[in-house]
């Protein structure tokens, strides 16, 4: 699989290290990079964390903006400013710096989330709290969207409240 998917909590020890669940360091082993890229989250109390494939999408954000221009500089201060490229050790742990955990509010355990090309290092409590608002914004899309009509495309794709 080349997804980042499930949730795993996991303590960080003694020397502030934690371990990488194993099928998330597979993947990352696969995309074939060096480490982990980490980056605070835009919108939320997490990280985003992944390989070559997360790298790629920022960068194809970045493409297309004018080398000079105002949002360019913004958009790669930001994700790529702001980022870490972190060490795996051999035992598939990483060490967080102290302004990834300030971030994103750690202490002594940490949630890793799933999220396909990339995944989330979130606070236990505060990922728990962000799942249960994400199920509910899920069930209200879900009856949005399901009962549009599906194309031969798949399901439609007008925004919210366009006449069909």
């Amino acid at each position: 699989m080349d997804r980042f998917v499930s949730n795993f909590t996991n303590k960080l020890d003694a020397k502030g290290r934690v371990s990488i669940p194993a099928s998330f360091r597979a993947v990352v082993a696969r995309d074939g990079f060096e480490g982990l890229y980490v980056h605070p989250s835009l919108d939320l109390p997490t990280l985003d964390c992944g390989g070559q494939a997360l790298l790629n999408q920022i960068d194809a954000m970045i493409e297309p903006l004018s080398p000079f221009s105002a949002d360019r500089d913004a958009i790669a201060m930001t994700l790529l400013g702001e980022s870490d490229i972190l060490k795996i050790d051999a035992e598939g742990r990483i060490s967080l710096t102290e302004a990834l955990k300030e971030h994103a509010g750690i202490t002594s355990e940490v949630t890793f989330v799933g999220a396909g090309q990339k995944f989330q290092i979130w606070e236990p409590s505060s990922f728990r709290t962000r799942l249960l608002e994400a199920r509910q914004q899920t069930r209200a899309l879900r009856q949005q969207y399901g009962s549009r009509p599906a194309t031969m495309d798949g399901p439609s794709s007008s925004p919210p409240g366009a006449q069909e």
